[in-house]
């Protein structure tokens, strides 16, 4: 029923529903806003989320483009700073990035990959063109780039992040250069100043032309079109002198004399750039292997033979001695040659010596004979040899025997010195223990004697004390010693008696008592009294009771 109820306009309960009604509309209409308000901030930022946004895959760079700032030069290409329009130096590497699509654009470009094994070869793009003669970009203190054209530094394998804008990746067949061990690199710079004397073989570091200093063994990355280098091979090499067939020389005899031998030789290593710049030949490429033999070794070969073996005989060169002196000599001439000019002689052999057909069978057989005479020769000293060991070692026997004589008697006399030591050891001890037994003896009879005589002494005291006692009692007895012997008896007696029957007056024991009950009545005992019945009849039997105390 009460909510019926109609209230007039100008009720406060009217009005105050007005107010109700009032409030819930404002409500509604702020949360409407709020909801728009809301959606729009929504829908803003999707909006700058998806324009502003740059997003850069992994294997992508983005290249900013500025639309507005400063204007660029004229020969510009670039932009010179991030205040200027155009491209940028700068771009951006995978992730997200976010720019305002008002004032800058971009670019997606690729990653240049170096495959392995290969290099890549960055071209400048930008700055100043290259002088007459130049191909080699110029770069600053920091390695940017001062003109454009090719960079001296190459790219190793793998990803290079570089903007396409400034520079171009050339990747082609370029590897890189393997030092294998055992090889010397030898740098030639194809750029750069040239030196101030251009008669010079090696120029110092920097400047055009081949380097006085070698690689060793490794891997270099170099730029094809700034740096060549060319392998020596610095290991042993053997060459035969048979193989060019003519190594001969005629004797002073005027005897044909040919020879064959092996000569091993490597390049030193540190002289491989001069003797590669002196010896090489464009058209083995970077061998010059047969360029060292061709213009070192056998030049020098054939001068020492034929000047050595003009000035001996044909039939000097068939004998051993002979042919050890020219091999030694050869080998040393050799070296002596070759040292110089960067090539080390290890080793010079001549292997064979073709003597002339005329004399060879003549001095063959004079040889021989030789060989024969040192054969006979040998044996008779093989014959004195043994003879000798012979009788050394009949000598070494007898000194053996002797030896072992001298051993047997140092032998028996040290076990006889041991033994003798051993015994003087054992009757030494015996005498000790003798000794300690007859001190010991001699403290036991003193021990004895003193127990002895204590036991006297004693034993004195004893008899002194008990003649004292008896003394005593003796006076108390008047003086009388038989009475005291009596009594000391009856004492001892008296405890083993306590009955005595006896039937006869004429008894021995009787008489003891006889005697003592007639001096007893005569002089009794102080403090005594007589256990015989005096008056009892001598021929009557009696009975005496003798009670002990």
């Amino acid at each position: 029923m009460a909510d019926d109820v109609v209230f007039p306009e100008d009720h406060p309960r009217r009005s105050q529903g007005r107010r109700g009604n009032d409030i819930g509309g404002k409500l509604k209409k702020w949360f409407s806003n709020s909801l728009f308000l809301v959606a729009l901030v929504i829908l803003g930022s999707w909006f700058i989320y998806s324009q502003f946004r740059i997003e850069v895959a992994d294997d992508e760079i983005a290249v900013l483009i500025r639309k507005t700032g400063l204007d660029m030069d004229n020969g510009s290409e670039i932009a010179d700073s991030a205040e200027h329009k155009g491209i940028q130096r700068e771009f951006l590497r995978a992730g997200k990035h976010f720019r305002n699509p008002l004032f800058w654009d971009w670019e997606y470009h690729t990653i240049p990959e170096v495959p392995a094994g290969k290099i890549g070869i960055l071209v400048s793009l930008t700055g100043e063109n290259l002088p007459y003669g130049e191909f080699l970009a110029q770069v600053d203190e920091n390695g940017e780039p001062i003109t454009k054209g090719i960079m001296p530094e190459v790219k190793r394998p793998g990803l290079v992040f570089l903007n396409p804008y400034l520079y171009e990746v050339i990747i082609g067949d370029f590897e890189p250069v393997e030092i294998k061990s055992g090889f010397r690199g030898v740098i030639t710079n194809l750029a750069g100043p040239l030196p101030e004397d251009p008669n010079q073989l090696l120029v110092p570091e920097g400047f055009r032309g081949v380097q006085e200093q070698v690689l060793d063994e490794g891997t270099e990355y170099i730029n094809p079109y700034a740096t060549r280098i060319s392998l020596v091979d610095c290991t042993s090499q053997r060459f035969n002198l048979a193989e060019k067939k003519d190594m001969g020389f005629p004797t002073k005899d005027g005897f044909w004399v040919s020879l064959d031998g092996i000569i091993e030789f490597r390049v030193v290593p540190d002289e491989a750039a001069s003797v590669y710049v002196t010896y090489n030949d464009s058209d083995n490429g970077d061998a010059i292997d047969e360029e060292v033999i061709r213009k070192i070794i056998m030049p020098n070969a054939r001068s020492f033979c034929r000047l050595q073996g003009s000035n001996t005989l044909g039939r000097d060169l068939i004998s051993g001695e002979t042919r050890i002196k020219f091999q030694e000599q050869f080998q040393e001439q050799m070296r002596e040659a070759c040292e110089p000019l960067g090539i080390e002689i290890i080793q010079a052999l001549i292997t064979r010596i073709n003597p002339p057909i005329q004399i060879s069978e003549l001095v063959q057989e004079r040889e021989l004979a030789k060989e024969d005479q040192l054969k006979y020769l040998e044996q008779i000293q093989e014959e004195m040899t043994q003879k000798e060991l012979r009788i050394d070692e009949e000598e070494r026997d007898q000194k053996g025997k002797l030896v072992e004589a001298d051993q047997e008697i140092v032998k028996k006399t040290t076990a006889a010195n041991k033994k003798q030591a051993v015994e003087m050891t054992l009757a030494n001890q015996r005498l000790e223990v003798a000794k300690l037994r007859l001190e010991a003896a001699k403290d036991e009879a003193a021990a004895i004697i003193a127990r002895g005589t204590a036991d006297a002494e004693v034993v004195g005291f004893q008899n002194k004390a008990d003649a004292a006692g008896w003394k005593r009692s003796v006076e108390a007895f008047s003086g009388d010693g038989n009475e005291f012997a009596r009594y000391v008896l009856l004492q001892k007696l008296s405890p083993s008696y306590r009955r005595l029957m006896i039937n006869t007056a004429d008894s021995p024991i009787m008489k003891i008592f006889e005697l003592f009950s007639s001096e007893q009545s005569e002089k009794p005992v102080e403090g005594k009294t007589p256990t015989v019945n005096s008056k009892t009849p001598a021929d009557s039997p009696m009975t005496t009771t003798a009670e002990s105390n």
